[in-house]
């Protein structure tokens, strides 16, 4: 089949003259507008603007489709504010281009960017109809006319000057093509735009359409394919071929008749070309937009890197219009077993009750997120019992219960005990710090549970005695022992919220954070998990257990190109050494028996015939709303969250499904989590050689003196370097972007404790999060790996709207709960502590 292009190119003497009698109407026009005023004005104004115009056409990037990929660099999903493929000229089909140039600018390969005939036909007409002049505009000119539309516009102002219907406009514009024609060959022209045109349903771009509405790509497209697709540019939703399919034929039938009149086909061909069907593919085969793309199991995964990226910078506008190629750390293989775990234990239409899993690889460079999901499917059907809420990477409302006496005890080990101390284990204990309403505030052990009169720390952490850690928190501090669940990882959880659970607004008007409310207010229940918890930043204290006691942001992006391939950087939070490498590593081992006979996870373990090394701890919560299960190999850390996320929070009772108990409840942190969090382990490590906890250290054994940093984060620069100075240390300055006020410290390494004389890595603010550089043009387009998914954002069974009273629990499996009911000073709502409910673990 040949497809001719264009005819013998003609430059006409008489049609540049003709140009010039145009040139003067225009202006003439221009004269009896007297919104325009005068000629002056008129050539003024697209002077003026003509220069900018042709350096947008050249320097302002059209809008791509930004793809998501795991690790491996299959596309999990699509972002696009317009889906569009940029393709050269060469891998553009002739049929395609001889169907536009037949239908819209016949004269195309003769003019040199305006088809002066035409134009003095469309002036002349319209001058006889009293119109402002419009019509005859050239390919050149409708290129111009959309890239100022499509591309450069942001409002709907920029929009409608770029199509006003003025005489400065279209001479603007005139003379814009002729400077283009000047720079750019015709096919360069032509291939621009087709690149650059709406064809409707979302698409803009040849590519695009040929793959929505034919599933070919634009080299492969046969003249019926295109003459559709030459006849919707127009009018793309008048003729929608899935709504109007008559039109659609109709018009299609009328370009190929333009393509015989032209002479680029056959009359022969044409006539065959208009007996053939649509041939649409059914259904569309439209690019899923945004994370519901990215389907059940990464959705959640797909929506913490966008707000990961905008906490980076990012504005979500320009990760639409970006064409990045964003590649996460997303394992698909962690992410199955992790989803297949998750749903095992509760499955997804389970009513009013969600189970997460994050999971996280330990590094001294990164901790790499690889696994975010539920037993819930990311979706917007809430019949099936999908969501859209972060149930894996945000802040729940509910708490992880004993989980937390992992922070008491590493602030016992920074304060000089040893993970060999012998602590008490008093059936009960009354408080002489923490206040019940106005009264003592007594705690119990579970009566169920049978512990020794004393235990070494190890075993205290392994059988969580409740009144062992309350006891505990008192002689470290209660401001030490939270500061040390900052430190660790409850970043977002302790200072992000306040203590309902709720993202604290800028102004502070709903605050103070979790951890000021605690601190404030001496709530003892602090050690028994009570607060609203993030499952990921469980799992990422883990990590920093088992990184030697290095913090880093759970990140989920390996890497950001930008369109032309070119690595984009990040603002990402610096690694901190948040507690002495020796203290980590040995609070792992004391951690370690978690999973061992008397240990609260046991039975969980021996169920998948777990028999590797780990870290682990269970937690419970008061009215068991939630449980949960946090831990660690030297490969991968993980949590697992189980909690109550219907309208109205109930207990949940174990059992294989779990299920509500209204006022009742028995589920704990052995049950459920750990069993959900073994599970998905196993399968993960499968193939991988089981490697040995960290050694220790033996002052953490039994004991020893630590010398303290000065926290200095928040701090001036100036005061900062000189607290840690005077305090014995060397101080090395590095800046980052970050949003703490400009020359304001925003984070120090090591952060905790070390011996006198080293040196302390202080990050000071720019005050300011840049939005990273915007790509330059680059003449080799680029495309998506795999087009293929959609997007939106909304939910389905969303978490309590009601915040529950901050819940406690004890490992093992059992919670207690403060209830708030004095009112405090400052704190409209009332705050009671009461007498803890005897649960383990």
């Amino acid at each position: 089949m040949t497809v001719t292009l264009a005819p013998v190119r003609v430059r006409d003497g008489l049609l540049q003259l003709l140009g010039l009698c145009v040139l003067a109407g225009v202006l003439v026009a221009g004269m009896l507008f007297p919104v325009v005023g005068s000629i002056g004005v008129v050539s003024n104004r697209a002077s003026d603007t003509v220069d900018n115009i042709s350096a947008d056409l050249v320097s302002v990037d059209p809008p791509l489709v930004t793809t998501i990929t795991d690790v491996t660099g299959n596309a999990i999903a699509y972002l696009y504010d317009q889906y569009r493929v940029l393709t050269p000229p060469d891998r553009i089909a002739d049929t395609m281009k001889a169907a536009i140039v037949a239908m819209e600018d016949k004269r195309f390969y003769e003019h040199d960017g305006v088809d002066w005939r035409g134009t003095m036909r469309a002036f002349v007409t319209n001058q006889l109809h009293g119109e402002i002049a419009q019509g005859g505009s050239s390919l050149t000119q409708q290129y111009i006319k959309n890239y100022l539309v499509h591309v450069v516009a942001k409002t709907p102002t920029e929009r409608a000057r770029a199509t006003e219907q003025t005489p400065a406009r279209k001479l603007r514009e005139i003379r814009v093509a002729l400077q283009l024609e000047k720079r750019l060959g015709k096919d360069e022209i032509l291939s621009r735009y087709l690149n650059v045109v709406p064809f409707g349903n979302q698409t803009y771009g040849v590519a695009a359409a040929a793959r929505t509405y034919f599933d070919t790509t634009p080299d492969q497209l046969t003249i019926p394919q295109a003459a559709t697709l030459a006849g919707l540019v127009n009018q793309p939703g008048y003729l929608n071929p899935v709504t109007n399919p008559d039109g659609a034929i109709r018009r299609r039938n009328t370009v190929i008749d333009k393509m015989v009149d032209y002479g680029s086909i056959t009359r022969e061909m044409g006539e065959d070309a208009k007996q053939q069907p649509l041939g649409l593919v059914q259904p569309l085969n439209m690019l899923q937009n945004g994370c519901i793309g990215a389907g059940p199991s990464d959705g959640f995964f797909c929506s913490y890197v966008l707000q990961y990226l905008e906490r980076a910078g990012f504005s979500l506008d320009q990760i639409r219009r970006g064409g990045y190629t964003i590649k996460t750390t997303l394992d698909p293989l962690v992410t199955k077993a992790a989803k297949q775990a998750a749903e095992a234990q509760v499955p997804k239409q389970t009513t009013g009750i969600a189970n997460t899993v994050a999971v996280v690889q330990p590094g001294r460079d990164r901790h790499r997120v690889r696994a975010l999901v539920a037993n819930r499917d990311y979706g917007l059907d809430v019949e099936k019992g999908q969501t859209q809420y972060d149930l894996p990477s945000g802040v729940t409302k509910f708490g992880a219960g004993s989980i937390y006496k992992i922070f008491v005890a590493a602030a016992a080990l920074e304060k000089g005990m040893g993970i060999h101390n012998v602590v008490d284990v008093p059936s009960s204990y009354t408080s002489r710090v923490y206040l019940n309403n106005l009264g003592p505030y007594t705690v119990h052990n579970a009566p169920t549970a049978t512990y020794r009169s004393s235990l070494t720390l190890q075993d205290a952490l392994a059988q969580s005695p409740n009144t062992t850690f309350v006891k505990l928190q008192e002689r470290v501090g209660l401001d030490a022992a939270v500061d040390m669940a900052v430190r660790l990882g409850l970043r977002e959880g302790m200072q992000g919220v306040n203590r309902s659970g709720d993202p604290l607004a800028r102004d502070g008007s709903n605050g103070p954070s979790q951890a000021q409310f605690i601190k404030d207010n001496k709530i003892g229940p602090f050690t028994l998990g009570f607060g609203p918890t993030s499952v990921l930043e469980l799992a990422n204290v883990s990590a920093t257990l088992m990184s030697g006691g290095m913090w880093c942001p759970p990140s989920p992006i390996e890497e950001v190109l930008d369109r032309n391939g070119r690595p984009v950087s990040l603002t990402e939070a610096p690694c901190e050494q948040v507690v002495a490498g020796g203290l980590a590593n040995t609070l792992a081992v004391g951690l370690s028996k978690d999973d061992q006979q008397g240990g609260t996870a046991f039975t969980a373990a021996k169920e998948v015939d777990w028999n590797r090394p780990m870290i682990g701890k269970t937690g419970t919560t008061e009215n068991y709303h939630s449980a949960g299960f946090t831990g660690s190999t030297p490969q991968f850390a993980g949590a697992a969250l189980i909690f109550t996320d219907g309208v109205r929070p109930q207990g949940i009772c174990d059992g294989r499904p779990p299920k509500l108990c209204g006022n009742g409840g028995h589920m704990f942190g052995g049950m459920v989590p750990a069993r959900t969090w073994f599970a998905a382990m196993k399968e993960i490590h499968a193939g991988l050689p089981a490697e040995p906890l960290p050694p220790v250290d033996p002052r953490y054994l039994h004991g020893g003196d630590e010398v303290r940093v000065p926290d200095v984060v928040g701090r001036a620069e100036n005061d900062a370097r000189t607290l840690l100075e005077q305090a014995g240390y060397k101080v090395e300055r590095r800046s980052i972007n970050s949003s703490f006020p400009k020359g304001v410290v925003a984070s120090q390494s090591p952060r905790g404790v070390a011996l006198p004389g080293e040196t302390v890595t202080i990050w000071v603010s720019s005050g300011f999060v840049p939005q990273p550089a915007p790509s330059q043009s680059s003449s080799a387009p680029s495309r998506p790996d795999n087009p293929g998914r959609t997007p939106s954002d909304q939910g389905s069974v969303p978490p309590s709207s009601q915040a529950p009273a901050p819940t406690t629990q004890n490992d093992g499996g059992q919670p207690s709960n403060p209830r708030f009911s004095d009112p405090l000073p400052g704190d409209p709502p009332p705050h009671r502590i009461p007498t803890l409910s005897p649960r383990r673990g």
